[in-house]
């Protein structure tokens, strides 16, 4: 690959940094439940018309638990589109860097060689006698000494040019190398971006459509079985006591972060989204901790990996929970049994019970 001072740059500049992360309590889809018949002689109906025939409630079930499934692939899906997206920023502001390295080498390398030139074109206007025989002819003993002391500060001077031209192409060979490979880095990492952005559409397309063909009461008894579900897993989280050993209070930082998260309350659900307008799971707690003065990993993947993992009977607020064993959700633990997330499409930031998904395990950014 050729790598001139315009095309770098180029390249460089038009590297898209954008990122997110679709995280979400589980909530999936289930194929489409067939409508009973009102008559023996119905007229057809377009399958993109809601049923005005309620669900049976198990049926309603299956639709909920297809649901959560749905969102929650969504949700791993949104997870490593962040990811790639983190990877993307990174490599466009090292092919950047080493762009400028290029330019600036390259500079240096036409100084040198106009500094070559003009020794060249000396000893051509000297008739190309070399400085040794010049001041050995020389009838003037000083000019001799002279002479002797020009000659080996030319011999070094010429020595060093040298040396420096052949590093300063050296460099440039390795600079140019280091930013193909980064360009075919970044190459991969914005494809992933293209593979996660499809599929999370499909995810969302599938559950969306699901939903739209629920009678409008179905939707309603559809979310009441997700906040029954929520509500069945947070108390039986409360029952197993674990509230009486979480006493921890917070940091000044996780104070700033429990606010931050608290002023966006009822804002929606966006994938990939990081304020101010709209949040992903980890767009939220990423902010949060941002506004907070301590600035964590984008994904909650990444979270889940590189912050300190704590026990959460030692949780305080301002920690991050975070769900499932892919770590595809997190949410911002604020005391009392309660968290404040961006839960899924379709839904805004709220409080909820921190027992009400499956819960990985906790990690404390300040730690």
């Amino acid at each position: 690959m050729g790598w001139g001072k315009r095309g770098i740059l180029a390249a460089a500049v038009t590297v898209v940094c954008a990122v997110t992360v679709l995280a979400a309590p589980g909530t999936a889809f289930a194929a489409p439940i067939p409508t009973p018949s009102a008559s023996p002689t119905p007229s057809p109906t377009p399958s993109s018309s809601p049923s005005s025939t309620p669900a049976p409630s198990k049926d309603l079930e299956k639709v909920r638990e297809k649901l959560d499934a749905l969102y929650h692939d969504a949700a791993v899906a949104t997870d490593a589109y962040n990811a790639a997206e983190e990877k993307t920023k990174k490599q466009s502001t090292e092919i950047v860097a080493l762009a400028k390295k290029i330019v600036e080498g390259q500079a240096k390398l036409d100084r040198l060689k106009d500094q070559a030139g003009a020794a060249a074109r000396e000893q051509y206007r000297t008739g190309g006698i070399p400085p040794t025989a010049q001041f050995l002819l020389s009838d003037d003993p000083g000019q001799v000494l002279d002479g002797a002391g020009m000659v080996l500060q030319g011999q070094r001077a010429t020595k060093d040019l040298i040396g420096e031209l052949t590093g300063t192409q050296r460099d440039l060979q390795a600079y140019a190398a280091d930013a193909a490979e980064q360009w075919q880095k970044l190459d991969a990492e914005r494809q992933a971006k293209a593979d996660a952005k499809k599929k999370i559409e499909q995810q969302i397309s599938a559950a969306k459509k699901l939903e739209s063909e629920l009678a409008k009461k179905d939707q309603e008894r559809l979310k009441e079985l997700e906040d029954q579900a929520a509500l069945k897993a947070q108390t039986q989280w409360l029952d197993t006591g674990i509230l009486k050993e979480i006493n921890g209070k917070a940091s000044e930082q996780g104070k700033k972060a429990v606010a931050f998260a608290t002023a966006q309350l009822g804002k929606p659900y966006v994938w990939g989204a990081e304020g101010p307008e709209s949040y992903d799971c980890s767009g939220l707690t990423s902010q949060a901790w941002a506004a907070a003065g301590h600035p964590i990993p984008r994904t909650s993947q990444e979270q889940w990996q590189q912050l300190k993992h704590i026990d959460i009977k030692d949780m305080r607020p301002g920690d991050l929970i975070i769900y499932f064993d892919d770590a595809s959700h997190v949410a911002l633990y604020i005391g009392d049994g309660a968290i404040i997330q961006a839960p899924r499409p379709g839904r805004n930031v709220t409080i909820a019970g921190a027992g009400s998904m499956p819960i990985l395990g906790v990690v404390r950014p300040d730690a």
